[in-house]
């Protein structure tokens, strides 16, 4: 992808700044020169230029025919070695943290506001529990209480040996393996713990330019709600992008992070605590110590919602408070507690046996009960809130929200049951090692039943989209003939290829349908599972078998086909993960869903995957303040794909002086066609409106064919032209021609500054920009050696 050369013929120094994608690119390749110099940054994301480009600020009279290429290389903050795939795993909670930032715009409503961003919480703080109760199912459940209790799981894997109840060991004590099996999920809380704690400081531990430290307003009790607050006030109101804090929400962060690290440790304590329970009777010490810990644990939990509850982002300032002292002794506390309850897991207790399953299984169905009802109550807040202005284009109807945290019940819901399956078929053995059968909770078997279920009822909406799409294709062929109409004669093969891409294009805009036909349907059948399992006290195999044949066939095909997709499913997931992050071709199609992901602020679930906005939103601000402070000239932001969005969220956080001598150029720009329609209340049509209200001049470029990209949908109003451009003709030439001898390809989302639109659209950008303001050199020399270099 090499940048075309524009000839703006006025107006001084200028820099053009280039944002790549999704995918990632090299900066050889962003800057067309084999000879590049990281100007800059560092490893994980820095500023490149052309060697002979280096000195352009010491002589500008160089640069009055082009402007300066530098470029913006990000891919690393997303990309990078194999074992970032495992980041994949945690997917259910950046799901959950993307329905924080899918709520409807609201002005007037902060009570509303604050209740969805409560509501959102309290579902991602379900996952963390979720997370931790399968950790505790697979180790307390199915290792040490069930397969170390039957001789024919002990025998087949001689690493449990020891915790043979037949063997008589000191371990051997149902308690003292319990309390031992405890140290697995404790460690996966403490490694989630540790890699959200590191990579706040490797990510998103960026300041943003130094002045904006002051408040735009007065901050309110709770700043969560500041969208739908005060929208008049002494000062003007930012748009929530704009805002100090918005790219710094370390607060918030370290508060939940606390509060995630306790209930982990809390769900592993309530396990043992329930586990001994039945075995504590009288009045003794063993007894009363019982009641006192789960009089603890309850306790701490309601802590740990009251901290959940208790506060939103702060977003209207730079917030660099951290509450201390409630970091430390809350995790702390509970895992002093977890230790106790382990210590007195392991009392011995007379004729105390493991048989079945361990009490407690209850809180999977518990749990699903609990997602569903704060779904659902999401949903009436999102309609609330959408009710006065609904904007047609808004994805879902308001709903997105809380169709997406559906998904990501079900996503945590389908992980945790596919590794009990798993683990539990592992330890049974093919067809069962002995009398006792070793199993999850029957509550998982009925969730892995109904994934069939599902399946095939989205084969009804997929064939749908697949006839529309031949549908769309045919009747597109008349509409691309007369695009290229200057050709010298229709090619009906040419055409079809034509038709059908942007035919393919258009299925981007389907995905609500989808999405919203998986979330209802999961919540019915998560319901309908929760139903039967608890009716039938059965798996479906064997709950129906006084039932007609037929049915009672079905049930059985169900459940193995459930149990044998949901285990594969798991696989499969972590090996595209793996590839996606190795494989740059298929990141450019798997990546795109992970940087939408991973470009929000963990404002919902601490332990989702870092934001690497965070870090980019500030290298871009201070890079253009800095240039544009120490040379006083004109800079053009160009950001493809994703890339425009970080342009666009860089250029809001520009003060109003810095603001006014930048231009942004976007092209293949999924600004509306995806954020603005799915996050409304920071992309939406006013937004993007507002934006181009404030600064110099923006252009948008797009093509029919692009899947990704589209228009921005911002019109001409007081006196700016259409951000829009009309729409690229993609491929550029229809047959062979005397400028294309050889076929043209079908470009779709790349390569969209090889067409020689671009290069005019940038150089009627530049030239729009005033000109130039007089420096001092010594003044360039001193300011960029202090501000010139990438924060942190």
């Amino acid at each position: 992808m090499s940048p075309a050369t524009p000839a703006p013929q006025s107006g001084g120094a200028a820099l053009e700044l280039l944002v790549h994608g999704v995918g990632g690119a090299t900066p050889e390749s962003m800057l067309d020169d084999p000879r590049t110099v990281r100007v800059t940054g560092d490893r994980t994301a820095a500023m490149y230029r052309r060697g002979e480009d280096l000195d352009a600020e010491e002589h500008p009279e160089r640069y009055a025919a082009r402007p300066v290429p530098e470029a913006y290389c990000w891919s690393n903050l997303t990309s990078g070695d194999g074992a970032r795939a495992l980041w994949l795993l945690l997917l259910p909670f950046m799901v959950a943290n993307l329905a924080h930032w899918m709520r409807p715009p609201a002005q007037g409503r902060p009570g509303l506001v604050r209740l969805y961003g409560v509501l959102v919480r309290l579902v991602a703080l379900t996952l963390t529990v979720l997370l931790t109760a399968a950790a505790c199912e697979v180790a307390l459940d199915l290792t040490a209480w069930q397969c170390a209790a039957t001789t024919a799981c002990t025998d087949a894997y001689s690493w449990l040996g020891f915790l043979s109840a037949d063997r008589g060991g000191w371990w051997s004590v149902p308690g003292r393996r319990l309390a031992l099996a405890a140290l697995v999920p404790t460690a996966l809380v403490g490694l989630l713990w540790y890699l959200s704690n590191r990579t706040w400081s490797a990510y998103e531990a960026q300041r943003p330019p130094t002045g904006y430290d002051a408040p735009v307003v007065e901050p309110q009790a709770d700043t969560e709600a500041a969208d739908a607050a005060d929208p008049a006030g002494p000062v003007e109101l930012r748009p929530a992008l704009g805002r100090p804090g918005f790219w710094y929400g370390r607060r918030l962060v370290a508060r939940l992070r606390a509060a995630h690290t306790a209930a982990g440790f809390l769900t592993v304590a309530a396990a043992l605590v329930t586990a001994t329970a039945r075995h504590d009777a009288g009045t003794g010490l063993r007894t009363v110590l019982g009641w006192v810990l789960r009089a603890a644990v309850a306790v701490l939990a309601v802590v740990v919602l009251w901290v959940v509850c208790r506060r939103g982002r702060s977003e209207r300032r730079l917030d660099l408070r951290v509450e201390r002292a409630l970091v430390s002794w809350l995790p702390a506390a509970s895992l002093a507690v977890l230790a106790l309850t382990a210590v007195h897991a392991g009392w011995s207790r007379p004729g105390w046996t493991s048989s079945g399953t361990l009490p407690g299984d209850a809180v999977f169905g518990a749990l699903t009960l609990v997602q569903g009802g704060l779904v659902v109550g999401l949903g009436v807040v999102a309609l609330l809130l959408q009710r006065p202005r609904r904007d047609p284009r808004t994805a879902l109807r308001g709903l997105g929200g809380p169709a997406v945290a559906m998904l990501a019940c079900a996503l945590g819901g389908v992980m945790s049951g596919g590794v009990a399956q798993r683990v539990a078929d592992w330890l049974d053995g093919p067809a069962g090692r002995g009398a006792v059968r070793i199993g999850p909770p029957v509550l998982l078997s009925w969730q892995a039943s109904v994934i069939p279920v599902l399946l095939l009822l989205l084969l009804v909406p997929a064939a749908l989209l697949g006839a529309r799409t031949v549908l769309d294709a045919r009747r597109l062929r008349a509409a691309v003939e007369a695009d290229y109409a200057a050709a010298d004669e229709p090619d009906p093969v040419r055409t079809g290829q034509i038709a059908a891409g942007r035919a393919r294009a258009s299925l981007t805009d389907s995905a609500p349908v989808l999405v919203g036909v998986v979330s209802g349907a999961t919540l019915l059948l998560g319901a309908a599972s929760v139903a039967g399992a608890w009716a039938s006290g059965n798996v479906p195999g064997r709950a129906f078998d006084g039932a007609h044949p037929a049915i009672a066939s079905l049930a059985s095909v169900t459940q193995a086909l459930g149990s044998w997709m949901i285990g594969f499913g798991f696989l499969l997931f972590v090996t595209w993960g793996r590839r996606a992050y190795r494989d740059a071709s298929a990141r450019r199609t798997i990546g795109i869903l992970w940087d939408v992901g991973t470009f929000w602020p963990r404002a919902a679930h601490p332990f989702a995957p870092p934001c690497y906005a965070e870090r980019a939103v500030p290298d871009l601000t201070w890079r253009m303040s800095s240039w544009t402070r120490s040379t006083g000239g004109r800079l053009v932001i160009s950001g493809h794909s994703q890339g425009s969005v970080l342009a666009a969220a860089a250029v809001w956080q520009l003060q109003p002086a810095t603001r006014s001598r930048v231009a942004l150029l976007t092209y293949g720009s999924p600004l509306e066609r995806l954020y603005g329609r799915w996050f409304p209340a920071y992309f939406g049509p006013e937004a993007l409106r507002g934006l181009n209200r404030t600064m110099h001049c923006w252009s948008n470029l797009y093509r029919s064919t692009d899947p990704i990209g589209g228009p921005v949908r911002v019109p001409a109003e007081d006196g700016r032209p259409a951000v829009d451009a009309a729409v690229l003709l993609d491929p550029v030439a229809y047959g062979r021609t005397r400028e294309h001898p050889l076929p043209e390809p079908i470009l779709a989302h790349s390569d969209y500054q090889a067409d020689p639109a671009f290069a005019r659209c940038r150089s009627a950008l530049l030239d729009r920009l005033p000109p130039a303001l007089p420096h001092q050199r010594t003044d360039t020399v001193a300011d960029q050696g202090s501000s010139g270099r990438s924060s942190g």
